[in-house]
C-alpha cells in the first residue's frame, strides 16, 4: 500500500516530554508522567545563570528573609523574562538546612522585572541551607540549579544519617517505604515504592489528590548536600501505591523527601537511603 509523502513523515515524527525525556509518543498530547505537553524538537541542554540574592545581607536565625532570583541566558547574560510553567507553578523552591532537620518546597512569586521573589522566609538555625531553584525557560530546557547560603552563628555539626526506612506517620496518612533492590546500588537504578495508608495504617485510604499536577514529589539530598534531585512517581495512578527511580550518583546515604496529598492537605515524609558503592 502506498504511503503519502506526509502521512510517512508524521510516522516517523516524535514527540518527547521536556521533563522526562525517555516519554516519546509518535503523537502530540501530554506526558501521562508528569503532565507537560510533549515538544517535537527539545533543544540541547544548556545550563542557564541563576543569581540569587538575600535581604538583609547577613541573616540571622529566626529572622525574616527576602530572597530573590534573577535568570539570565548563557550566551549573553540576558535577563530571562519568560517561562514554561511546570505542575502548575513557574518556578520551584527547594530549602534544604544543613542539619536536615529543615525542609521546604515553596513558589516564589514572579515579577514584572522577569525576577521571582520570596518573602517573610525565616531559617530556624545557624548553618549552611542549600537553594534550589527549578524552572523551564521559553525556548530552553528545564532547569535545575542550586545555591548556598549562610545563616551566621555556630553551625551544626556534622549529619551522619543511616539506614531509615521506617513507616513514617504524616500529617494525614500513613507512609511505608521499601526499595527494589532492598540495597541501593551508586550508578545503578533503585526503585522507591511508597505504599500510602490512612492514619494508624488500617483500612484502605481514601482522597489522595495530585499535588501542584503530580501524585507525589520528591527531593532527593546527599548527606553533605552536594547531590540535590527533584523527580515525580514513574508508576502511580490515584491508588495508595506509588513507585519512584533514582540513580544515586555516588556512594554514601541520601535523605529523601516526599510529599503527596490528601484532602486538601500535604504530607511530607522523609526516608534515609544508603548507596553503596559497585563491586
Amino acid at each position: 500500500m502506498l504511503v503519502a509523502a506526509s502521512d510517512a513523515w508524521s510516522q516517523d515524527q516524535v514527540w518527547v516530554c521536556p521533563m522526562d525525556p525517555d516519554v516519546r509518543s509518535n503523537t502530540p498530547g501530554f506526558c501521562p508522567r508528569c503532565g507537560m505537553k510533549l515538544a517535537d524538537k527539545i533543544p540541547d541542554a544548556v545550563e542557564y545563570h541563576m543569581e540569587l540574592s538575600a535581604v538583609p545581607r547577613v541573616l540571622e536565625p529566626g529572622q525574616p528573609v527576602q530572597l530573590t532570583f534573577a535568570i539570565h541566558d548563557p550566551w549573553k547574560g540576558r535577563p530571562v523574562t519568560k517561562f514554561q510553567i511546570v505542575h502548575e507553578q513557574l518556578f520551584h523552591m527547594f530549602l534544604i538546612g544543613q542539619d536536615l532537620k529543615f525542609f521546604l518546597h515553596d513558589h516564589p512569586v514572579f515579577e514584572p522585572d522577569g525576577s521571582f521573589r520570596y518573602d517573610n522566609l525565616k531559617l530556624p538555625n545557624p548553618g549552611m541551607y542549600r537553594v534550589l531553584g527549578d524552572f523551564y525557560p521559553d525556548g530552553a530546557t528545564p532547569q535545575l540549579i542550586a545555591k548556598t547560603i549562610i545563616v551566621a552563628g555556630t553551625p551544626p555539626v556534622a549529619v551522619h544519617l543511616s539506614r531509615d526506612y521506617s513507616t513514617k506517620d504524616a500529617a494525614n496518612m500513613q507512609v511505608e517505604f521499601r526499595t527494589e533492590p532492598p540495597q541501593a546500588i551508586a550508578g545503578l537504578k533503585t526503585q522507591l515504592h511508597f505504599t500510602l495508608k490512612p492514619p494508624g495504617g488500617l483500612g484502605e485510604l481514601d482522597g489522595l489528590e495530585k499535588y501542584i499536577g503530580a501524585w507525589g514529589h520528591m527531593l532527593a539530598a546527599s548527606e553533605d548536600l552536594i547531590d540535590l534531585i527533584h523527580t515525580h512517581p514513574f508508576i502511580a495512578d490515584g491508588g495508595p501505591n506509588m513507585q519512584f527511580n533514582l540513580t544515586f550518583p555516588r556512594p554514601g546515604t541520601y535523605r529523601v523527601w516526599v510529599q503527596f496529598q490528601r484532602k486538601g492537605v500535604v504530607n511530607t515524609a522523609h526516608f534515609d537511603i544508603p548507596a553503596q558503592e559497585l563491586e
